[in-house]
């Protein structure tokens, strides 16, 4: 079969898709988007995680049939999907409340033409900067996944508490650290975004 799909704000589509076929194949085989990682194959890991429709799934466990029509955010796209959000919220804004990128503004989402496709446009989203900064990246192989969803949890709540990071985390799992960076750069990134709107 044939899937369409909006990667990273860009429209798609991939030809001889089988039934079984995850996104994760898709999106690392047939898109060459290697940033989601392929390690469990069984969404207990949460390194293959994306945003689909602005929400974060484990690719592994998501048919690409399923995305049909869909908008898909990798770690690659993170950057241009966080510019995306400051122009709807300039200022990292939730202050009116409406927080978090709606699912007809997530697929409206395009990007411009030298981001999100290769990663390599040179700007980074904010939570991967904080990422670098607080030294939360030990081998690499968790960080895209833990990347989209600490992404999604500043979108949806700008202000977490520890207990809030934890959760949104908790589908994510790293072998090399004990996870205390990996909140700090968290909590950095939301001390720099509520910092932002001021």
């Amino acid at each position: 079969m044939r899937v369409h799909f909006t990667v990273n704000g860009r429209p798609q589509e991939a030809d001889d898709v089988w039934e079984g076929e995850s996104l994760l194949y898709v999106l690392r085989e047939r898109m060459g988007l290697p940033g989601s990682k392929n390690a469990c194959e069984q969404g207990e890991c949460g390194s293959c995680t994306v945003r689909l429709d602005g929400v974060p799934v484990c690719s592994c466990l998501v048919a690409a049939g399923q995305a049909e029509g869909r908008g898909i955010v990798t770690v690659e796209g993170l950057a241009a999907y966080a510019r995306h959000r400051e122009d709807i919220h300039p200022g990292g804004g939730c202050t009116s409340g409406s927080c978090g990128t709606s699912l007809d503004a997530a697929r409206r989402w395009q990007a411009e033409p030298t981001d999100g496709q290769s990663g390599e446009a040179g700007e980074l989203a904010p939570i991967q900067q904080a990422f670098i900064d607080a030294g939360a990246v030990q081998c690499g192989f968790c960080t895209p996944g833990l990347l989209v969803a600490a992404d999604e949890l500043l979108e949806s709540h700008p202000s977490p508490t520890d207990q809030d990071i934890r959760e949104a985390l908790s589908g994510n799992l790293c072998r090399c650290t004990g996870y205390e960076k990996i909140l700090d750069a968290v909590r950095l990134a939301a001390a720099r975004q509520e910092e932002a709107v001021r």
